[in-house]
């Protein structure tokens, strides 16, 4: 049986003991603050390394972007601030239409419709003249309004390419005149001559003289008048010639509408379009200068020798 001063021996082991655990525990929890408290260092720069593949993955991106549609996109850098990249919209491989201007029209780059009566290129030849009557000619446009007109020689005339072409004259005495192209000027006209008509001539030089150097060039003038069309004579729905008539710039070309979509017709050297099977005769007409101006017409009946006005005209240039 113990005494009591045994146990009171015993209550102090026992107190010891509790406070030593304490105090173990208590300076093992320190411990482990002071080991802990370096560890978000080494999580951060675990973070900034995980976060550079990220990045070349975007670089990569762009890169591709580059490559197809140049953009103003950036490249992300490690911080995540975009940095804009200039190489993107000028890649050096492949410049874009907008870093390299379209030149302007010269004689040099005439345009791809264009024959030998080219835009902005001066022809020099002789100027003769002849009786225009009324100022009908090879060109079939009929009486011609005034008599300010001319007949090209047959090379420049090009299976009537020339037909309805505005071309200004100048005399070496530096009178000019300008003129509408209604006719054909026959062998041996020469390359670059004009046949001019009397009252034209006349403008330039004495009728007496016969023959003069001059120079020449295509306009496009300005005019309030719009394009007509003509079914020639004989035309139906088994057979039609078509003519443009008043147009401001040569005629490159004339199609209709078919069932299988636009025919290009041929053109004979009395200026129509020929659709010798029928093909699209009284259907849509679609024309087109030398210029690259395409105008589609509709709503013109297949009536032979009928000139029926149009609400369109060429361009200026």
């Amino acid at each position: 049986m113990q005494t009591a001063r045994q146990a009171a021996r015993q209550r102090r082991q026992r107190r010891r003991l509790v406070l030593g655990t304490t105090l173990a525990v208590t300076a093992a929890g320190v411990l482990a603050y002071l080991v802990m408290g370096s560890l978000p260092d080494r999580e951060a720069e675990a973070g900034h390394a995980a976060a550079t593949p990220a990045a070349t993955t975007k670089v990569k991106a762009t890169t591709t972007t580059e490559t197809g549609t140049p953009s103003a996109s950036a490249t992300p850098t490690a911080t995540g601030t975009p940095t804009p990249k200039a190489a993107a919209t000028t890649p050096p491989a492949r410049p874009s239409a907008k870093a390299t201007p379209r030149p302007p029209r010269t004689a040099s780059t005439p345009p791809s419709s264009a024959g030998r009566i080219r835009p902005n290129t001066t022809y020099t030849g002789v100027a003769t003249a002849y009786e225009a009557a009324d100022g009908d000619g090879a060109c079939l446009f009929g009486p011609s309004p005034d008599l300010m007109i001319a007949a090209m020689n047959t090379t420049d005339y090009e299976t009537s390419r020339a037909c309805g072409a505005y071309v200004l004259v100048r005399a070496a005495n530096g009178k000019s005149i300008t003129v509408r192209i209604t006719n054909e000027c026959p062998l041996p006209c020469a390359p670059g001559q004009l046949d001019l008509s009397q009252q034209a001539f006349a403008k330039l030089a004495d009728l007496k003289v016969g023959r003069i150097p001059i120079t020449w060039q295509l306009l496009s003038p300005s005019t309030s008048e719009t394009i007509s069309i003509r079914y020639k004579t004989g035309s139906s729905p088994y057979w039609c010639g078509i003519q443009a008539i008043g147009h401001r710039n040569p005629v490159a070309r004339l199609e209709v509408r078919t069932s299988g979509g636009w025919r290009q017709l041929p053109r004979t050297e009395y200026n129509y379009f020929i659709s010798a099977d029928g093909g699209g005769c009284g259907n849509s007409i679609r024309v087109t200068d030398i210029y690259g101006e395409r105008l589609t017409i509709t709503g013109i009946a297949l009536r032979a020798n009928v000139v029926q006005r149009t609400g369109v005209q060429f361009a200026r240039h």
